[in-house]
């Protein structure tokens, strides 16, 4: 009973994150939370939807492939690295169809990158938050905590966003 009343309780709610260090404990509560909505809000989804845009708004699709390729590149960022060209080329195909391709393995990439995410907030020093990163190949100037709370406020405005659409998705398919 304990575990499931646990469950209920959001990710920051649940007490830290084993093995992050404390300074990084927002982020990794963000990712995981995203990680918790999206596969809860996805569970059952008609895939027939995924790639639909209500309204001219960004599909389900689109933002499940945004939040994995964000995670992904601000962390690569976060480690002073830059992206690779596969990498560029997942920022390029954002939001096209894949034909082939469900919610499930949309959300279980998403899970995957959260996983990689927390596992790197792990081995990180929290001494070097306010070291300087660079961003993009304009090799723009942040810091190392910059990039990380980007990740997690980005990504928390994209679950907002893919929470109402696949709300809504029923509404919009049904005038069509």
């Amino acid at each position: 009973m304990e575990e499931q009343s646990t469950m209920r309780l959001e990710v920051w709610m649940r007490g830290p994150v084993p093995n992050v260090p404390p300074l990084l404990q927002p982020v990794a509560h963000a990712l995981l939370q995203a990680k918790e909505e999206i596969a809860r809000c996805m569970q059952n989804f008609d895939d027939g939807h995924l790639w639909y845009k209500p309204g001219g708004a960004a599909s389900p699709g689109f933002h499940l492939q945004h939040m994995t390729g964000v995670v992904d590149r601000m962390f690569t960022y976060a480690l002073g690295m830059p992206l690779s060209e596969a990498q560029f080329a997942y920022l390029q195909s954002e939001g096209d169809e894949i034909a082939d391709i469900g919610a499930a393995e949309l959300v279980e990439a998403f899970g995957k990158q959260v996983d990689k995410a927390i596992d790197q907030l792990i081995r990180m020093d929290e001494a070097g938050l306010t070291d300087t990163r660079y961003l993009g190949r304009k090799r723009i100037p942040t810091t190392l905590i910059g990039l990380l709370f980007h990740a997690a406020e980005h990504t928390q405005r994209h679950v907002g966003q893919l929470l109402v659409t696949v709300k809504l998705l029923p509404l919009f398919k049904a005038k069509c």
